[in-house]
C-alpha cells in the first residue's frame, strides 16, 4: 500500500522551527527578545540555569508561588510545568514583554500561571519603569550608563494586600536591584521558602544585608543547598541529620 504523507506534516515542521526549545520549554522566535546572547543561552540550556536548578530543589507540589520579574517568563513556565505548584502569580513591569509572555504560556499550554502587568510596592499607586535596549536589565532604577529607550508608568500594587489575597508559600524575585528596598518592606512571615537573585553591583553590601536581615527577622534562614553565587535561597526549616 502506498504511503500517503499527512498534509499537516509540513505545517508541523514549520511550527517546530518557529520555536527555540530550552529545558523542554518552547520560546517563540520573536525579535527583539530572542536574539544574540539570549538566543544562544536558550539553545545551550544555560539561560537562568542557576535559578532553574534552585527552583526545582526549592518548590514542592501544591506551593503557591509569587514571582517578581518575569522577563521572558522562563522561570514561571518552568515552575508551572516541572514542580506541580497549585498556582504561580508572575509580575512583570515591562509592557513590551506582556504579549510575548502570553505567547510563551500559550505555546507551552500553561494554565496555572496568572500574569500581572504590575509591580509590588509599599503602597498602591504608579511608578516609573525604565525600559532599556537590553530588556533584561530594565528596572525601576535610573541607572547611569544604560541605554533607556522609554520610561513607562506602571501600576504599583500594595505588596501586603497582594500577599494577603494570594497567600504565597514561595517568593521568587529577580528585579534588578529593587530587592534591597522591596523585600524589607514586605510581610514574609507566611512564606515557606524564597529564592532571590541579588544584584550587589547595584545595591552594595548594605542592600545585600538588608535582604538577609529581612528574611532572618521573618524566621527564615539561608539555605546553601539551593543557593549558587548571587542566587540565594531561604527556607523556614529543613531536615537536620
Amino acid at each position: 500500500m502506498e504511503e500517503v504523507q499527512s498534509p499537516q506534516a509540513p505545517q508541523q515542521a514549520q511550527a517546530k522551527s518557529d520555536f527555540i526549545v530550552s529545558n523542554g520549554i518552547k520560546f517563540p522566535k520573536q525579535k527583539p527578545f530572542i536574539t544574540g546572547n539570549v538566543r544562544g543561552a536558550l539553545r545551550k540550556g544555560s539561560y537562568e540555569a542557576r535559578e532553574a536548578a534552585a527552583a526545582q530543589k526549592l518548590i514542592i507540589e501544591d506551593d503557591v508561588v509569587v514571582e517578581l520579574g518575569a522577563r521572558l517568563d522562563y522561570m514561571s513556565t518552568l515552575i508551572a510545568t516541572k514542580t506541580k505548584p497549585a498556582h504561580v502569580h508572575t509580575f512583570e513591569a515591562n509592557p513590551q514583554l506582556i504579549p510575548y509572555i502570553r505567547s510563551v504560556h500559550a505555546a507551552n499550554e500553561v494554565e496555572n500561571v496568572t500574569l500581572h502587568h504590575a509591580i509590588l510596592g509599599p503602597r498602591k499607586g504608579k511608578a516609573d519603569f525604565y525600559v532599556r535596549e537590553r530588556f533584561i536589565v530594565s528596572s525601576l532604577a535610573p541607572i547611569e550608563g544604560t541605554n533607556v529607550i522609554s520610561i513607562e508608568q506602571v501600576e504599583m500594587r500594595n505588596a501586603k494586600t497582594v500577599f494577603k489575597e494570594v497567600k504565597p508559600t514561595v517568593l521568587v524575585c529577580d528585579i534588578e536591584g529593587g530587592e534591597a528596598d522591596l523585600i524589607p518592606a514586605m510581610d514574609l512571615s507566611n512564606l515557606r521558602a524564597a529564592m532571590i537573585e541579588l544584584h550587589p553591583q547595584w545595591i552594595g553590601p548594605e542592600g545585600v544585608n538588608a535582604v538577609f536581615s529581612a528574611f532572618i527577622s521573618a524566621g527564615m534562614a539561608y539555605w546553601s543547598r539551593g543557593s549558587h553565587g548571587k542566587v540565594v535561597c531561604f527556607r523556614r526549616k529543613w531536615p537536620v541529620r
